[in-house]
């Protein structure tokens, strides 16, 4: 009998790169006697996987949450006719007064008080399911009824804690977030399957909860990089108005605290989550690490290109946006140049899904007249054979889960300088590369010059590391991890 599991994604696999889609690739083409839903959750309407999907994957249902129309306006989610029809004509006002009003308010007045058992989360989802089960989803939440009560209520709970005043705008981007952010709720043609595995303790919980009311799907979560903690970061660093932040941060602490509590498996990429996790609630006992893996026969260290053989070169690969903190590696860039006027980073990933990112890293470029020094490749496919153009590889990211990159340049025998953020320690041993405090450009572009000028050291450094990938962190153990989770999960 082959266990059936849906995978929730949100703006990676398969139609973006990055390490999550990755592990997810991975997972989907090596885990035996599965077969894969992809429930992938995206900003807009995607057409074309960046990955060729192996056999296990038989299904993908999208979501587009940011589109102008309503995603069902672009995908069929298997609803009958008769049935689209029928929840438009029985959502009538006072069918919304009775039974949607008390619901909505209980999940607002939720996410404002700072004492609520997550259990009664649990409920409020529970009930809004079967809600729209019956009901239409745009036609309800656009109602002037929810609108006028959204204000009221909403009005209260702020002014109840001494905050200050929200304007008509501010609510009225507050009631957007909400509406986009619960989508996922009125796509009720959830298929059956066994497991719902999260790859992150946000929103994408919806479609798994659904799973769960519907079919007694059982929530298993692998946490990469620790969500909640990367959207504080994101919020605090935003330009929003308080009333936007405040609600942001409070709506996506009670989903993480959600996530912890119906999961019967929190699965980490490294230990530091861990105190995260416990921090939100998650059961001690319920929490396992699971390193990620690399296929040590791929990644294998090989020759430097003929063309590089003479230019001391740094390579990464990094989607171009700010968790990345690529500005930092630019820096630290212009610090290695004073010694070493030929460097040149090489730097693969996505440089267009931050358009407003990529320009600010670009302008720095020309502005520390880096252009022959700093280059962004774009993405590139056989990430095995980018590594071997390097003499060292670099990743400055200000949050991190166990990132790919850092062993696979392991494996590839590539000494790596990386900030010490997230799991990274717990794979880059002093023996291997260089930690440095994260956004010091000095301190990063001091340890890519000493690595540069010490042939010996990197040689050193590239024996060790390779050897540490071969005895911790292989594909093979990654998948038996999982298989086992899966099994236990289910029986």
């Amino acid at each position: 009998m082959r266990t059936k599991v849906m995978l929730i994604t949100e703006g990676t696999y398969p139609y973006n790169g990055g390490g999550v889609s990755t592990w997810s690739h991975i997972l989907c083409s090596k885990i035996k006697n599965v077969d894969y839903t992809i429930y992938s959750i995206n900003a807009n309407l995607e057409t074309v996987p960046k990955y060729k999907l192996p056999t296990s994957v038989k299904n993908i249902i999208q979501l587009p949450i940011w589109t102008p129309e309503e995603p069902s306006d672009y995908i069929s989610y298997g609803t009958k006719y008769y049935k689209t029809v029928g929840r438009k004509q029985w959502t009538t006002g006072k069918v919304i007064k009775k039974e949607f009003i008390p619901l909505f308010n209980s999940l607002l007045e939720f996410i404002y008080s700072d004492q609520n058992k997550i259990e009664d989360l649990d409920t409020i989802f529970y009930n809004m399911w079967i809600y729209f089960e019956t009901y239409d989803y745009k036609k309800t939440m656009r109602h002037k009824t929810v609108w006028d009560n959204y204000k009221k209520t909403v009005s209260k709970l702020i002014n109840s804690k001494n905050n200050p005043d929200a304007s008509l705008l501010d609510l009225t981007i507050g009631m957007r977030w909400i509406y986009r952010f619960l989508i996922p709720i009125s796509i009720v043609d959830i298929p059956k399957v066994d497991v719902a595995h999260l790859t992150l303790s946000g929103f994408p919980l919806i479609p798994a909860l659904i799973a769960n009311y519907k079919h007694g799907a059982k929530i298993v979560l692998t946490e990469h990089g620790v969500f909640i903690r990367e959207r504080l970061l994101a919020i605090s660093g935003s330009e929003y108005p308080f009333f936007l932040k405040n609600m942001l941060i409070k709506f996506s602490e009670a989903i993480a605290r959600l996530c912890f509590y119906k999961s019967e498996h929190i699965i980490s990429v490294n230990k530091f989550n861990r105190k995260w996790e416990e921090l939100y609630g998650a059961n001690p006992d319920k929490i396992k690490v699971i390193y990620n893996g690399v296929d040590e026969n791929l990644f294998i260290p090989r020759e430097k290109p003929k063309h590089l053989k003479n230019t001391p070169t740094v390579v990464a690969l990094a989607r171009i946006f700010d968790l990345k903190d690529v500005i930092t590696m630019i820096k630290s860039c212009a610090v290695v140049k004073k010694e070493i006027p030929n460097v040149e980073f090489l730097i693969y990933g996505d440089d267009k899904a931050v358009p407003e990112y990529t320009e600010e890293c670009l302008a720095l470029i020309d502005k520390l007249n880096l252009k022959d020094n700093f280059k962004l490749m774009g993405p590139k496919q056989n990430p095995h054979l980018l590594f071997s153009e390097g003499d060292i590889s670099v990743l400055t990211s200000i949050s991190e889960g166990f990132p790919y990159t850092v062993i696979e340049s392991m494996a590839c025998g590539v000494p790596v300088v990386a900030t010490d953020v997230g799991g990274v320690k717990e794979a880059l041993d002093k023996d291997s590369g260089f930690l440095c405090k994260p956004k010091n450009a000095a301190e990063i572009g001091q340890r890519i010059t000493q690595l540069l000028q010490n042939k010996e050291l990197r040689l050193k450094m590239s024996k060790h590391a390779r050897k540490r990938v071969v005895d911790n962190f292989t594909v093979n153990n990654f998948i038996e991890q999982y298989e086992h989770i899966y099994t236990t999960t289910i029986t």
